[in-house]
């Protein structure tokens, strides 16, 4: 074995390494995995639309804290999937944090998930709890935001979210930290 006493050469040998393999060695050997995304599995219509075209920050304090429609001509493209906003406001603000607007579930009911079961929700009908939106049916089998609210939040997000990670394998959408107050 040879020791390379000269601190120049070793330094040029090893920057020669780096620049013709790409390989560092402070590089991490482990990258970052990207969290999956399976929009197969969302209530998406045919051109992407979430939502069925609410504003998903007008759900939160923010945003007014009301279900309220966006506009077409205020939208945007998220990994496959389309947002409209009411305004340009909330349009930035969902382009600066879209995993803390994005609803939970797929944008499925979250009370029909807890069963694996993907049921369209009414988009009036909704909760924002832990940085998150989640969806409910409201309709002729009843109200499911209430039965959810009978009931332990927490527990019944953390069945919806297992089942939503068999369907789909995502995990829960949790924001980074919120970079807004």
């Amino acid at each position: 074995m040879t020791i390379i006493r000269d601190k120049r050469l070793a330094t040029l040998l090893l920057t020669i390494v780096t620049l013709t393999t790409g390989v560092s060695w402070a590089d991490d050997p482990k990258p970052e995995k990207k969290p999956v995304r399976n929009i197969k599995e969302w209530d998406l219509p045919k051109n992407g639309l979430a939502i069925g075209g609410y504003d998903p920050v007008a759900y939160f304090p923010e945003g007014g804290g009301k279900a309220t429609k966006g506009k077409p001509d205020i939208s945007f493209k998220h990994e496959g999937v389309t947002y409209f906003f009411a305004n340009p406001t909330n349009r930035k603000r969902f382009e600066q944090n879209p995993a803390r607007y994005e609803p939970a579930h797929g944008g499925w009911c979250s009370w029909a998930m807890k069963d694996g079961d993907k049921t369209q929700p009414d988009p009036k009908s909704f909760i924002v709890k832990d940085d998150r939106l989640f969806l409910f049916y409201d309709g002729i089998f009843g109200d499911t935001r209430a039965k959810w609210q009978k009931q332990s939040h927490d527990e019944q997000a953390k069945q919806a979210d297992a089942a939503w990670k068999r369907i789909s394998g995502e995990e829960p959408r949790k924001s980074p930290e919120k970079k807004e107050k």
